[in-house]
């Protein structure tokens, strides 16, 4: 690995002696290494990871997107007079300007800064970090509210386009590969009953009534860093499917994976439920941030976005159950279907809970004194 390093710091015009360096075994994407060099006596922290070029297929876009994003960040920062110093990831740009490499063997590779003295948390029922991932992500969307969505590339075509997973899904039940839709109708019918509400956002984002954003989708607590002392929120990390999306998709996603009593594969239905509290938790911290950024209709279907993401990945994994677990990664034959099942529990109780979702919403729409 050292050798490694020392080809793509070389293509960074990275000087300095490599003191010691840490593999990251936690991440499922990419590689990620944790690199001391010294340099003018001094020791610096870099980290350096390879981007996972058969998940991303255009990892320069990749890498355009989140370069354009931090460095917009880091700008509005500085003009809103705001320390920057962790605040925001900063990546290297190589000889070509580029702020990637590309090594010998074709892989791709970025560098940036290691954020010290901070954590991450896979997962909490800390009703504090809630509160402050609910906060780095309304900050995420404050900051690049004025960024021009649509300028940025589209990483996973059609990610959020629910109407085309349920087109696909309907696709997968009528070629049925395995012969296994026999044994799971009830769960096809019950999904099947949710497509409207499920499409809905899509729906009214096609017809302007809500506006398309800069997104992270992939809003979990552990993609956000912490100050390891006080637990405040640093930064977001894990830019790579930073595109174009709905802001209630991102606050949907985060609840759908945070709010649940349970993990995503629970088997005892009975104990699928949201978590309100959770719940309030996150909403308290990202509405203390989103203040004026967000129009009324968006703050409107945040309780909807939560829904909509549910029912969403629950549908695909029933999909990907019918068609042979050939997407996601199972521990056991019924691996997919369990997750479906607990996904359209989830969702299910939080349309119960929807007036409820709403008020909590409605109790943290204060508008962030500038």
């Amino acid at each position: 690995m050292e050798s490694k390093i020392e080809e793509v710091f070389s293509a960074f015009g990275i000087e300095g002696e490599v003191k010691s360096y840490k593999i990251f075994h936690s991440g499922h994407i990419n590689t990620t290494c944790l690199v001391t060099i010294e340099q003018d006596g001094k020791e610096k922290q870099l980290v350096m990871q390879k981007i996972n070029s058969y998940v991303f297929k255009k990892p320069e876009e990749v890498m355009e997107n989140i370069s354009n994003v931090t460095n917009y960040i880091y700008a509005k920062l500085k003009e809103n007079n705001q320390p920057t110093s962790r605040r925001v990831l900063r990546f290297k740009p190589g000889k070509e300007k580029k702020y990637f490499v590309v090594d010998s063997e074709g892989d791709y590779w970025r560098v940036y800064k290691f954020v010290d003295k901070s954590i991450c948390f896979d997962a909490t029922d800390d009703l504090v970090v809630l509160e402050e991932t609910g906060k780095a992500f309304g900050e995420f969307q404050t900051l690049l509210a004025d960024y021009t969505a649509d300028s940025l590339n589209i990483i996973i075509p059609h990610f959020h386009n629910t109407p085309n997973r349920y087109k696909n899904f309907k696709q997968t039940l009528a070629e049925d590969p395995c012969d296994r839709a026999k044994y799971v109708q009830e769960e096809i019918s019950e999904y099947l009953a949710l497509e409207e509400i499920a499409s809905r956002m899509y729906k009214m984002q096609k017809s302007g009534e809500l506006p398309l954003r800069v997104t992270h989708n992939d809003t979990k607590c552990n993609n956000v860093l912490f100050d390891e002392t006080t637990h405040k929120h640093i930064c977001v990390i894990d830019l790579d499917t930073v595109m174009p999306g709905l802001v209630g998709f991102d606050f949907g996603d985060a609840m759908r994976f945070a709010g649940n009593t349970c993990v995503e594969d629970e088997t005892d239905l009975s104990k699928v439920q949201l978590d309100l509290t959770k719940y309030e938790a996150f909403t308290k911290g990202f509405m203390a941030e989103v203040g004026s950024s967000l129009t009324t209709a968006e703050k409107g279907t945040l309780s909807l976005g939560a829904i909509t993401m549910t029912i969403e990945c629950g549908l695909r994994f029933l999909t990907d159950y019918i068609d042979g677990d050939n997407y996601f990664k199972i521990s056991y034959s019924d691996h997919n279907l369990d997750r479906a099942r607990c996904q359209l529990k989830l969702a299910q109780d939080m349309i119960k809970k929807y007036a409820q979702m709403q008020e909590i919403v409605a109790k943290y729409d204060i508008v962030k004194k500038v």
